[in-house]
């Protein structure tokens, strides 16, 4: 996937970053923490339709929400327990995002004059983006780890980001509802496949 390649070209820019947070004295679940608070702001400026700034603001968060690990990892600070933390709050955080834009489209749109938004359309971006990240965690929890498919975390946020910040909002997420579905799907198959494979090598 796209994030993989990322995180090897940006490795440069991101270890000294969060080098320099842990040396202020920021710890791995505070910077988590800071994330996540972040994407309430990104709630905010969604639901009074300030798109563009919800956009930049949301690339800040994602951006902060991928230093906890590299500081964890370039520390030693490793744990279960912060390894828990980054994942749930990258949910809450997700959430966060979505709940913004289906409260502009229930309610903000009206408010501020703005352009009709569907929060059916909204909804279903954020049921396949969650399943997304559901049907890896499950994967990994029986064994059969997979991460087939194009619309990873990073990919969606990217799409998100650029259809924020271009106001082309419904579009970036139609392509965010059928590729997260998709690529739920990519990854049941996938499981399914390595299931097999190993009940056939198991018979013989």
């Amino acid at each position: 996937m796209f994030t993989d390649r990322a995180r090897i070209l940006s490795r440069g820019f991101v270890e000294p970053v969060a080098l320099a947070l842990g040396r202020i004295g920021l710890t791995p679940n505070g910077i988590t923490f800071i994330g996540a608070a972040l994407h309430v702001v990104v709630a905010w400026l969604l639901f009074h339709g300030r798109f563009a700034a919800g956009g930049a603001m949301l690339a800040l968060a994602a951006g902060i929400d991928g230093l906890d690990g590299t500081l964890a990892r370039k520390t030693g600070q490793t744990s279960s327990l912060g390894a828990f933390l980054d994942s749930t709050f990258d949910r809450i955080s997700e959430i966060l995002t979505f709940l913004g834009l289906v409260a502009y489209a229930e309610w903000g749109a009206k408010a501020v004059g703005g352009a009709p938004l569907s929060a059916s359309l909204v909804f279903l971006a954020a049921s396949g983006s969650v399943m997304v990240s559901y049907a890896r965690a499950r994967s990994e929890g029986i064994g059969r780890g997979t991460k087939v498919g194009l619309l990873g975390r990073m990919e969606r946020m990217v799409i998100l980001v650029l259809g924020l910040v271009t106001t082309q909002v419904a579009a970036a997420l139609w392509i965010i509802a059928v590729g997260s579905w998709l690529t739920t799907g990519f990854r049941i198959y996938d499981v399914w496949r390595q299931s097999g494979r190993t009940a056939a090598e198991t018979r013989t």
